[in-house]
């Protein structure tokens, strides 16, 4: 499994310690930044996780930043994008056993980083279960490209 990870300014420690468990994990990850505490916008990180995911570069991608929910609107505004906003265990299983999510944002000032990292390493080690759930998908694909059309 290889992820693409990023974060804004807001996210920036929990990048760094959700990195340092990927190593742990033996996760091969790929860091699109940013780099540093400085401010910087989330929609110029959540795209390229965002297409890295959806262009098979990255099985799945990581967000971070301040709420989490920048980053989710911004990584959903990608074509094939399956982003949650998860700030709990439960959510994150769901969220792979239901929607399949391929993105996960989160939130810095929301969560705890031991509850970050638990949330994290849930969604890497759960599944899709397909099923009713895959015609729900095609559903949501069906919405994505008859987007702004009525």
């Amino acid at each position: 499994m290889k992820v693409a990870i990023a974060s804004d300014h807001g996210g920036f420690e929990y990048k760094e310690a959700i990195k340092n468990r990927l190593n742990e994990l033996n996760i091969d990850y790929e860091d699109f930044g940013t780099h540093s505490p400085e401010s910087v916008d989330y929609p110029d990180y959540a795209r390229p996780v965002g297409e890295a995911v959806t262009s098979g570069r990255a099985d799945r991608g990581i967000l971070i930043c301040g709420t989490g929910v920048g980053m989710s609107i911004a990584a959903n505004k990608v074509k094939g994008v399956r982003c949650a906003l998860v700030h709990d265990v439960f959510t994150a299983k769901l969220t792979r056993h239901h929607n399949d999510s391929n993105v996960i944002a989160m939130g810095q000032r929301v969560i705890g980083e031991g509850l970050a990292l638990m949330i994290i390493e849930t969604w890497l080690s759960e599944s899709f279960d397909g099923g009713r759930h895959q015609q729900r998908l095609d559903k949501l694909a069906e919405l994505e490209e008859h987007n702004g059309r009525h």
